[in-house]
């Protein structure tokens, strides 16, 4: 699978938000080469721990602005925030737990949720902050 590629296509338009995007991206990329590569477990693990722990921070951040500048779609924009994360924590406990591999379907699909969550509830954040800060 290819990396992903962070473009202006990626950009909402916040830099403090694009900047944890990026990161984000570059975490996403460490962990489908791994898969690819067929890293060491351990290794696999880490970059799965990370992934969540800097997601789970940029999520706390977004909200943080949210809240601080009276975001209309917050509830719905948490929700799936939590969505994320069940399904991230689901996937690494499997991993962890049942020694079921990382798979191709899961990068594929860590990479939808990614792209697909910043092209779409993002961009809607990006425009109600450029307007209000």
């Amino acid at each position: 699978m290819k990396d992903l590629v962070w473009d202006s296509t990626l950009s909402v338009q916040v830099e403090e938000i694009d900047e944890d995007h990026r990161r984000l991206v570059e975490l996403f990329n460490i962990l489908n080469h791994s898969v690819v590569e067929g890293d060491a477990e351990n290794y696999i693990e880490a970059v799965i721990e990370e992934l969540i722990t800097c997601t789970v921070w940029h999520f706390r951040h977004e909200e943080r602005l949210m809240l601080k500048y009276d975001y209309e779609g917050f509830v719905e924009h948490k929700t799936e925030h939590q969505e994320l994360i069940d399904s991230a924590k689901a996937l690494q406990q499997s991993f962890q737990q049942e020694g079921k591999p990382v798979s191709s379907e899961d990068i594929k699909f860590l990479e939808h949720w990614l792209t697909g969550h910043i092209l779409d509830a993002d961009m809607k954040l990006g425009s109600h902050l450029c307007m209000v800060m």
